[in-house]
């Protein structure tokens, strides 16, 4: 089977192929292709010429493997496929399938010859022992399901025609980028799939990690973070709305633990807002982003597509995706859409789906002239021949995630 090379996520774990002292903890929602990562990685080193004997996969949702859910079963699995000498690459898909597998995993590390790579659908997997015993020695990775760029060119690589412009970017916003759902041209069939994504995220990465006292609480708190996502919020607004609206009272903390799941699930980001004046995080009023444009697509029926947010959510999982810091910004009191950041440097983005309306445009320049510092300002638009103004980089933003783009902070 031909795997498409997601050379994103290659080209940054390549140094660490052969490193047996650091784990390899790849991250990310549920069917993004870490999996798929993993293999992409063992073939690899297979044209590198390492002997396959060498190289061991653990697959431990597979049928052979499921009833490996102890730690002494998964180290009886491991020592049946091992060769008794030699660097091993040791790859582990689904890890957390093992409560405890901590233990084995940084036993079979500080045996000194096992490069070892796992991976996990959610951020459970560096809690716990994992995160105490492996201070420094392991690095996580996380996976986005395709971005623009990529849903491009993987369409491209299993042969489904690809068309650019404006109609390929609104399939792209609308049904997302679960790699599996590109083979299917249905709505409907796209639909169901990411249906049954969202289905396994809640019983296994929710429901079996978290005590949900409340099912349908619970679901209505993530309809309402997905249905507003891009959009300012805080847990006093969402206890209100569920209030007023739906009738229910829930306490903060609850609400609290509940983002937390759908955090830790990978289903939504926190934005956090930023203060450029002090430059301190602010609480309250930050932005959720959804992991995935088809997972608001699923569970909608009107699918009407709204492209404020669905531009910024698009920029954001880019950035993020990119490894660089992204936060909201506020100027006074004006908000940036976004702070870039990359270590000590920052940008400053906006982004608007065009500006050719002089009342519009206005509005998006404004919180630029309120930033007195010289770090670059970028305002992103689906705008056909972009303007420049004020030392603004005016950019396409459809382009640029089908370039791949970078910021620059030059």
């Amino acid at each position: 089977m031909m795997l498409y090379p997601r050379q994103r996520y290659l080209k940054r774990l390549r140094p660490f192929y052969d490193d047996a002292g650091l784990i390899k903890v790849i991250t990310g929602i549920r069917r993004c292709g870490k999996s798929s990562l993993m293999m992409s990685v063992a073939d690899e080193l297979l044209q590198r010429g390492v002997d396959e004997r060498s190289i061991v996969f653990l697959n431990l949702d597979s049928r052979e493997l499921r009833k490996v859910t102890t730690p002494d079963a998964l180290d009886r699995a491991i020592e049946e496929r091992i060769p008794d000498s030699g660097l091993v690459y040791l790859f582990i898909d689904e890890v957390q399938n093992v409560k405890g597998f901590e233990t084995v995993i940084n036993a079979y590390r500080e045996d000194g010859r096992f490069s070892i790579f796992i991976t996990g659908s959610n951020s459970y997997l560096l809690s716990g022992e994992l995160a105490t015993k492996l201070t420094g020695r392991y690095i996580e990775l996380e996976m986005y399901t395709l971005s623009y760029g990529e849903y491009l060119d993987m369409r491209k690589f299993i042969g489904m025609p690809v068309e650019s412009g404006l109609p390929s970017f609104n399939d792209y916003l609308t049904y997302g980028g679960f790699p599996k759902s590109l083979e299917y041209s249905d709505p409907d069939a796209k639909a169901l799939y990411i249906q049954d994504v969202a289905r396994q995220i809640f019983e296994k990465d929710i429901t079996d990690h978290s005590r949900v006292t409340n099912r349908d609480t619970f679901e209505r708190v993530q309809s309402y973070l997905i249905n507003n996502y891009a959009s300012p919020t805080n847990l006093t607004r969402i206890a209100q709305y569920l209030q007023h609206s739906e009738h229910i009272a829930v306490k903060r903390e609850t609400l609290a633990r509940y983002v937390r799941m759908l955090e830790n699930a990978k289903i939504l980001y926190t934005c956090p807002r930023f203060d450029l004046r002090s430059r301190k995080s602010l609480r309250g009023g930050e932005k959720y982003y959804i992991a995935d444009p088809g997972i608001y697509f699923a569970r909608n029926t009107d699918t009407r597509l709204s492209y404020g947010p669905a531009l910024e959510n698009a920029l954001y999982l880019h950035l993020r995706a990119k490894g660089y810091q992204v936060s909201m910004g506020r100027i006074g009191g004006l908000e940036c859409d976004f702070i870039v950041r990359r270590r000590n440097q920052y940008a400053y983005i906006q982004v608007s789906m065009s500006i050719l309306d002089p009342q519009v445009e206005e509005r998006e320049y404004r919180p630029f002239a309120m930033i007195r510092d010289a770090y670059p300002r970028y305002l992103f638009t689906l705008d056909q021949l972009p303007l420049q103004r004020d030392g603004v980089r005016h950019i396409n933003l459809m382009q640029f995630l089908a370039d791949d783009g970078d910021i620059q902070f030059d």
